[in-house]
C-alpha cells in the first residue's frame, strides 16, 4: 500500500520552480496526478478484495462466457453437475493457483503498470530541477528573478514609466497617506527652484536598498555571462519531452493491444489429483469489469498527457528559443539599451513568459545600462549632498571658486545647488550629462573636463556659450574634445590636451578647423605632440593674443604659421626641442612675452633680431643650455623681465646692464663666479635672483639697486656679506642660505620692511644679528 501523500511531491511541483513551467507542463501534472490515482485505486483494490474465484466443471462443460445467452426457462430445468466435494483451503489454494497461470498479464499487473509508468512520466518532467548541471542554474535564475520581483528599485522603474512616480503626485499626499504603496520609491530629480523644501526620507530609498540594489545589477551581469555561455537547458528540457513522447508511444500501443484480455470468465486447466479434486475450473476475474473500464479511463488521460508532449516538442522546435528579445520591454519602458539574450537565459525567459511576462520585464530593468546609471546617481547624490559639496570649494590661480571632482560615477545633482559657483573641474567622472538645471548655476565662468566625455543638453549649451570665460579639455586623443565646445562663442580662453602625437595633416588640425567659431577666444593652450604649427591658427590671428604650445620634448619642426598670428602678445614654446629662436618670432612686431622653456637653446645669437618685437618685455630662456649671452641682447630696449635660469651661463656680458628697464632678472642655477659690476646700472631692478651658483663675493654696486625687494644668495660660496645692504631700505626677501658667512652685518636693520619670514638664513647665523635688529625683523 502506498500512502498518497508520499506521491504528492513527485505530482506537485515545487513553488521556487513554478515559475519556469508552462501551462502545458502544470496540465501534464495534473493529468499525471489523475493517472497516477487510477493507479492507486488498481492497486488497493487488487490488495484489498479477492482477485479470482474458481469453481470445477464437469468433465465434458465448458466455461460459459459473459456474452452467452441465459438458458431458456420455459422449458424442463437443466440436470445439474454433481456437487464438487472441495473445502476452503482447496477452493483457495485453486483461485491462487489458476490466477498465476490461467489469467493473462495485463489484467493482473495493469494497476502496477499504471503507477509504474506515471511515476516515470514525472521523474522525466522533473530531472531537469534535479540534474546537477542544470539544477544550479535554475535555483540560480529563480532566486535572481525574485529578488529583481521584489526589489524597490524594480518598482521604482516601472512606476515611472506608468507615470505613478511619487514626483508625479506633486505631494498631494504625504507617502504615509498612500497605503497602496509597500515600499518608498525615489522622487525623480527635480532643481532647487522646483524643490519646495528638503525631501522627506520616505520618498527615498535607504542606503541599504540602494547597496542591495547595486548587488543584484552585478549578479544579474555575471548570471548573464555564466549562463549565455551553453544551452545545456534547452538541451535536456528537449530531450525529456523526447522520452516522453516515445513512452507515450509505446505505452498507448501495447495498452490498446492488450486492454481487450481483460474480461470475465477464463477456463482453467490443472493436473487432476487430490489436491485440486478436479482437472478443469472456470475461473472469474472479480476486477474486470472495473478495471476495463480504469483502462479506458487511464487511455483517455494518457491520450491528453500525451498531447501535452507532442505540443512540447511542437513549441521547442517551432519557436527561436534560443534568443530571447526585449523590443516590448524597450518601447514600453523607455530604456533603449536593454539587450537581447542568448541560449539558456533567452530559454528560461521564454518559459517564464508562458506563466507571467511581468518577471521578464522587471529583469529587463537590471539588464539595462541606463537603469544602473540611474541607480549610480542615486547612490552617488546619496554620498555627495550639498554641504559635503560646499566644504570642497576653494579659490583658483584665476581667484575663482572652483569645485574640483575626480573619479565618480557621476555628477552629483547638488553641484546644481551652489549658486556661488565660478569654476567646476570633472576629473575622470565617466559619461556625464551637463543637465539643463545648470542655469541655476549663474556664476559659472571655467569649465573643465579631465578625460571626462560630456554631453550638453541643447538648454544647457545656450546658458554655457555665452557664460563660459574658461574651458579646458584633457583627453588622450583631440578627437575626444566634445564638439559642443566650439559652440561656445562666449570662451576667451581654451585648453586642449591629448598627447597622441598627430599631425597636422591628421586630426589636430581638424580639431582647430572648429576654432574660427570662437570669435572672441583670446588665449590657446595647447599640449599634445606635433612636429608641426598647426595651419589652422592662422584664421585665430584676429583676436589670438595668447598662444602656449607644450610639445612634450618632440621637435617642433615647421613654426610658418606664426608669422601669420600678428596680433599675438604672448608666446610660449615649451619643450618643443628648439636649437635656436624660431625666425617666425621675430615677424610678430606686438609681441609682449616670449617663453622658451624646456628647449635645447645653446647659444642665443639671434637677439639681434629680437629687436623687431619692440614691445617685448618679458624673455624666458630658462631650462635650457645657454652658456654664454650675446652682446646684442642691449638692442632690447623695452625688456623688463629676463629669466636665464637653469641653465650653464658662466660669464654675464656687459651689454646687458645696458637694458635699464631690467625688473627681474633670475640667474639661479648657473654657473656664474663673479658678477659685473654694471649691475649697478639697473636702476629700476626688483628681483635679483643669483641663487646655486659659484659666487665668492658680491660687488658693492649691487646694493646701488635701491629698489631691489628680492635678493636671491643661497647655494654659493660667500663668505661675508657686505654692510652697505642697509642701502636696500625696500627689501623683503633675502635668501643667504647655503654659504660660508660667520655673521650678519648690523646694517640689515635698516632695512625696515624685512621681517623674520623673508630671511632665509641658517639659525646660528641669524642668531649673529643684535637683539634689536631681531626684534625688528620679528615684529608683526
Amino acid at each position: 500500500m502506498i500512502p498518497v501523500a508520499e506521491l504528492r511531491q513527485f505530482a506537485e511541483p515545487t513553488s521556487t520552480f513554478r515559475v519556469l513551467k508552462p501551462w502545458w507542463d502544470v496540465l501534464a501534472e495534473y493529468l499525471a496526478l489523475a493517472m497516477l490515482m487510477i493507479g492507486v485505486f488498481g492497486c488497493t483494490l487488487q490488495v484489498t478484495q479477492d482477485k479470482i474465484i474458481c469453481l470445477p466443471l464437469p468433465p465434458d462443460a465448458a466455461c460459459p462466457s459473459v456474452a452467452q445467452d441465459l438458458p431458456n426457462t420455459s422449458g424442463p430445468p437443466p440436470e445439474l453437475p454433481p456437487r464438487p466435494h472441495l473445502d476452503l483451503q482447496q477452493y483457495g489454494f485453486v483461485n491462487q493457483l489458476c490466477y498465476e497461470t490461467a489469467l493473462p498479464w495485463y489484467p493482473k499487473y495493469f494497476p502496477y503498470l499504471v503507477i509504474i509508468h506515471t511515476l516515470v512520466f514525472m521523474a522525466c518532467t522533473s530531472f531537469w530541477f534535479k540534474f546537477p548541471g542544470t539544477s544550479s542554474k535554475i535555483e540560480h535564475f529563480v532566486s535572481i528573478l525574485a529578488k529583481c520581483f521584489d526589489s524597490p528599485w524594480t518598482t521604482r522603474a516601472l512606476s515611472e514609466v506608468s507615470g505613478d512616480a511619487p514626483g508625479s503626485r506633486k505631494k498631494q499626499r504625504s507617502p504615509r497617506e498612500e497605503a497602496g504603496e509597500s515600499r518608498p520609491v525615489l522622487e525623480p530629480a527635480l532643481s532647487v527652484s522646483e524643490k519646495k523644501g528638503p525631501e522627506l526620507p520616505s520618498m527615498l530609498l535607504d542606503r541599504k536598498e540602494v547597496e542591495q540594489a547595486r548587488a543584484l545589477f552585478e549578479k544579474v551581469r555575471k548570471f548573464r555571462l555564466h549562463v549565455e555561455q551553453g544551452d545545456i537547458l534547452h538541451t535536456m528540457y528537449l530531450r525529456q519531452a523526447v522520452v516522453k513522447v516515445l513512452k507515450f508511444v509505446v505505452i498507448v500501443a501495447y495498452s490498446a493491444a492488450l486492454v481487450s484480455t481483460i474480461r470475465g470468465p477464463v477456463p482453467c486447466h490443472v493436473a487432476p489429483g487430490g489436491a485440486t479434486g478436479a482437472g478443469s475450473f472456470c475461473c472469474h476475474h472479480t476486477k474486470a469489469h472495473l478495471f476495463s473500464k480504469l483502462a479506458l479511463g487511464y487511455l483517455g488521460v494518457l491520450a491528453a498527457y500525451g498531447s501535452t508532449c507532442i505540443y512540447t516538442l511542437y513549441w521547442v522546435f517551432h519557436r527561436p528559443l534560443k534568443v530571447y528579445s526585449f523590443r516590448a520591454a524597450r518601447s514600453e519602458m523607455g530604456m533603449g539599451d536593454i539587450p537581447d539574450v542568448r541560449n539558456d537565459l533567452a530559454f528560461m525567459l521564454h518559459l517564464v513568459d508562458q506563466s507571467d511576462s511581468l518577471y521578464a520585464r522587471r529583469l529587463a530593468v537590471f539588464l539595462s545600462e541606463t537603469s544602473e546609471g540611474k541607480l549610480k546617481r542615486l547612490k552617488l547624490n546619496h554620498e555627495w549632498p550639498v554641504e559635503k559639496l560646499r566644504q570642497r570649494l576653494q579659490q583658483n590661480t584665476r581667484g575663482r571658486l572652483e569645485l574640483h571632482l575626480a573619479s565618480l560615477p557621476g555628477l552629483p545633482d547638488a553641484v546644481f545647488e551652489l549658486p556661488e559657483l565660478e569654476a567646476l573641474t570633472l576629473e575622470a567622472l565617466g559619461d556625464i550629462d551637463i543637465p539643463p538645471v545648470v542655469t541655476q548655476l549663474g556664476r559659472l565662468q571655467e569649465l573643465g573636463l579631465v578625460n571626462c566625455p560630456a554631453q550638453v543638453h541643447f538648454s544647457s549649451l545656450v546658458f554655457l556659450r555665452d557664460r563660459l570665460k574658461v574651458f579646458m579639455a584633457t583627453f588622450e586623443d583631440l578627437r575626444e574634445t566634445p564638439p559642443w565646445v566650439y559652440a561656445l562663442r562666449g570662451l576667451e580662453e581654451l585648453h586642449l590636451s591629448g598627447l597622441c602625437g598627430l599631425e597636422v595633416g591628421g586630426k589636430v588640425g581638424g580639431v582647430l578647423e572648429n576654432l574660427r567659431e570662437l570669435r572672441n577666444l583670446k588665449a590657446l593652450f595647447l599640449h599634445s605632440e606635433i612636429s608641426k604649427v598647426p595651419p589652422g591658427l592662422a584664421m585665430l590671428s584676429p583676436h589670438l593674443r595668447r598662444l602656449c604650445i607644450h610639445n612634450a620634448g618632440v621637435r617642433l619642426v615647421t613654426l610658418n604659421t606664426l608669422k601669420k598670428l600678428g596680433g599675438l602678445r604672448e608666446l610660449a614654446l615649451l619643450s618643443c626641442g628648439l636649437e635656436r629662436v624660431p625666425h617666425a618670432v621675430f615677424s610678430l612686431g606686438d609681441l609682449r612675452e616670449l617663453d622658451l622653456k624646456g628647449n635645447r637653446l645653446q647659444a642665443v645669437e639671434e637677439m639681434v633680431s629680437l629687436q623687431h618685437c619692440r614691445k617685448l618685455a618679458i624673455l624666458r630662456l630658462w631650462h635650457n643650455r645657454i652658456a654664454c649671452l650675446s652682446e646684442h641682447v642691449r638692442k632690447l630696449r623695452s625688456l623688463e623681465e629676463l629669466d636665464l635660469s637653469h641653465n650653464e651661463v658662466q660669464v654675464l656680458p656687459a651689454a646687458l646692464f645696458f637694458c635699464t628697464t631690467l625688473r627681474r632678472l633670475d640667474l639661479t642655477h648657473n654657473c656664474l663666479r663673479e658678477l659685473p659690476p654694471g649691475v649697478g646700472a639697473l636702476q629700476n631692478l626688483r628681483h635679483l635672483g643669483l641663487s646655486s651658483n659659484a659666487l665668492e663675493t658680491l660687488p658693492d654696486e649691487v646694493f646701488f639697486c635701491h629698489r631691489l625687494s628680492t635678493l636671491l644668495l643661497g647655494g654659493n660660496k660667500l663668505s661675508a656679506l657686505s654692510p652697505r645692504v642697509g642701502a636696500l631700505a625696500t627689501l623683503t626677501r633675502l635668501e643667504l642660505e647655503g654659504n660660508r658667512l660667520e655673521a650678519l652685518p648690523a646694517q640689515l636693520g635698516r632695512c625696515r620692511v624685512l621681517r623674520r619670514s623673508g630671511l632665509v638664513v641658517e639659525d646660528t647665523l641669524y642668531e649673529t644679528l643684535p637683539l634689536e635688529v631681531r626684534e625688528q625683523m620679528e615684529e608683526e
